[in-house]
């Protein structure tokens, strides 16, 4: 069954589809932006000397997929219930991955200011919460389907060697703005864009925080003469990319302000959802060497 869904909700609108799954009986979520199609499971040819996560490789449609384990990634129990076993099928970062869950339940549409982030306890660089939702008295946690399989594949994220390609750089003078919650890819991109030339970078862990500075620093200046760019990604809990590029547009002291959107859910049945809120360019993840050659023709 396919999940198209979330493509129909109006862009900027900051709300969101989540299909909820089921791992040793605790809730997890999913954007059903990322979701392809819901499977029951097929015969795995094994890989051998694979990450542990990784049980092996299906065949779909002519495609060849890995399918990663998620009671391993969670370091769950195994399915009670076998039978009701799923393969979530998901495309993000220009990828498409299977995820094998033990049930597949149903979709919500919430805000995602509705979401809460995860508090220090659980938000470290290793852990793949990204927000907290609380539903009939229960909670749904979602997770961080970029950070698990970066990990697993260190080359399908973001590379220094694609930065270090282009040379020595001077951009000190210029300031951006970046918006993601993810701890790891802050930190990731602090150091290539750090190498590309663009020291000065003020990061924040979601768009309505984000917007605030930016909304408190254009009552007293002209904002573009601290920040000259923002980058944001899309899915953050309390406010995503979308609607924090809208808010931007509809700001009359921020709306000359360039945005790139640089996430992983870019692809050309999607973009018109950034371009419905203004944004000026749309990279996917994890291109960094065009993120930042983009940068440089907005801000040079």
């Amino acid at each position: 069954m396919a999940y198209e869904s979330g493509i129909l909700l109006e862009s900027g609108t900051n709300e969101l589809e989540i299909v909820e799954f089921e791992v040793a009986g605790s809730r997890y979520g999913i954007n059903v932006i990322k979701v392809k199609e819901i499977i029951v499971p097929m015969p795995i040819t094994p890989i051998p000397h694979a990450d542990p996560a990784v049980e092996g490789i299906i065949q779909l449609r002519g495609e060849i997929l890995p399918v990663i384990n998620m009671e391993r990634v969670l370091g769950m129990g195994p399915s009670a219930n076998p039978q009701n076993d799923k393969y979530i099928v998901s495309s993000f970062n220009k990828q498409q991955v299977v995820f094998h869950v033990h049930n597949v339940t149903m979709i919500h549409r919430i805000s995602w200011d509705a979401i809460e982030k995860p508090s220090g306890a659980y938000s470290a660089e290793t852990s793949p919460v990204i927000g907290v939702i609380k539903l009939g008295g229960e909670m749904m946690l979602l997770l961080d389907f970029e950070k698990i399989v970066m990990e697993i594949s260190p080359e399908t994220g973001i590379r220094m060697e694609q930065i270090k390609k282009l040379g020595k750089r001077e951009r000190s003078d210029k300031r951006l703005l970046v918006a993601e919650d993810s701890p790891l890819l802050r930190k990731l991109l602090q150091s290539t864009l750090s190498e590309a030339g663009y020291d000065k970078v003020e990061f924040f862990e979601n768009g309505k925080d984000a917007l605030a500075y930016l909304e408190n620093l254009a009552e007293t200046e002209d904002v573009s003469d601290t920040i000259q760019l923002v980058i944001t990604d899309i899915e953050m809990p309390q406010m995503d990319g979308h609607h924090f590029t809208r808010r931007i547009r509809e700001h009359k002291g921020l709306a000359k302000l360039p945005v790139i959107i640089f996430s992983s859910l870019i692809t050309d049945e999607l973009k018109h959802k950034g371009t419905s809120v203004g944004a000026d360019e749309q990279i996917s993840k994890p291109e960094i060497a065009e993120l930042v050659l983009k940068i440089d023709q907005y801000v040079l």
